[in-house]
């Protein structure tokens, strides 16, 4: 297997976010660019590439066919939150930011990073597991997730089963994965103008995600970038805690070998790009977790071969 070829996507994600830090520095992007990006992010593009991504790739049979797989990431994700939330209270993080950590600590990058990653590493026989665990990881992280990050915010804090709670968990684009799910399993034929519509709408996601990254990063002194207990948490959780959690409950289950590699690779990913969008959304610090993607992505690089190494050796 090529590692180089592994790293691309990761190396362009990069590109794009230096993009944003440099273009911001020379006056192109503000804080004004910044959040349009963000609301055109949640609002449109992510709802479009949930309904393209879904309605393209699955028929009912194979949809329903891989529902049992589902078990592995939402019991890992679960046990992976439990262990965040609880090591933010020990090592007492900042109240402003345990939502924000514990989000980061249970859900990975499994679209943006995970699919081109385990693509160039799996090939296209590693595609349905790619979306399974990442059709778990969205469920949790516009529930869950949302609301943890919610829970930082200057803002009153609802309740959890609030009507407004309600109201933010049904965001746009768990909306457009409910939606794709749901034209996929009742069979609906969407007309090729509107899935075109989508796919091109959906692109736009992870392009103006690493450009509001860089354009957050620009306005982060570097000299506050440093290696503190959350930082060190944050990384043992993306990168040990997670994938061994996975490791321990697929020794458990009769699941292919392949399936068990993705989701290891899956588990093992950057902090999810929509992070530090949503945090700007809710008026949490988006800056805090604009810092920790950029340190998890650039991490990546090095445990991706680590676990390509070990998969080898079994």
């Amino acid at each position: 297997m090529d590692f180089f070829s592994s790293l691309q996507s990761i190396l362009s994600i990069i590109i794009m976010i230096t993009l944003g830090y440099v273009l911001t520095r020379k006056g192109w992007f503000d804080d004004h660019t910044a959040k349009t990006f963000a609301t055109l992010v949640t609002n449109i593009a992510l709802p479009a590439y949930m309904v393209w991504n879904l309605t393209s790739t699955f028929n009912k049979e194979k949809l329903l066919s891989l529902e049992d797989g589902l078990i592995i990431p939402f019991i890992s994700m679960l046990a992976c939150f439990a262990i965040g939330y609880t090591v933010s209270k020990v090592i007492r993080i900042s109240t402003c930011h345990q939502g924000t950590f514990t989000c980061m600590f249970f859900l990975s990058n499994t679209i943006f990073i995970g699919l081109p990653v385990n693509l160039a590493l799996f090939g296209d026989q590693s595609m349905p597991y790619v979306l399974l665990y990442y059709m778990a990881n969205t469920c949790l992280f516009w529930t869950l997730g949302v609301y943890s990050i919610s829970r930082d915010s200057n803002n009153p804090q609802p309740n959890f089963l609030s009507f407004q709670t309600i109201q933010k968990t049904f965001s746009p684009p768990l909306i457009g994965f409910l939606a794709g799910v749901l034209l996929v399993v009742l069979d609906i034929r969407v007309p090729v103008y509107i899935t075109d519509t989508c796919k091109y709408l959906g692109n736009l996601t992870t392009p103006l995600s690493m450009l509001f990254i860089g354009i957050s990063l620009s306005e982060v002194s570097f000299a506050e970038i440093q290696i503190g207990k959350d930082m060190i948490a944050l990384v043992l959780g993306r990168f040990v805690v997670a994938p061994l959690l996975v490791f321990l409950i697929a020794i458990a289950l009769p699941i292919p070998v392949l399936m068990k590699e993705v989701f290891i690779i899956q588990s093992a990913m950057p902090v999810v790009t929509q992070v530090s969008v949503i945090s700007k959304a809710y008026n949490a610090d988006y800056r805090y977790a604009a810092v920790m993607t950029a340190v998890t992505t650039l991490f990546a690089m090095t445990t991706i071969p680590m676990y390509m190494l070990l998969f080898r050796t079994w």
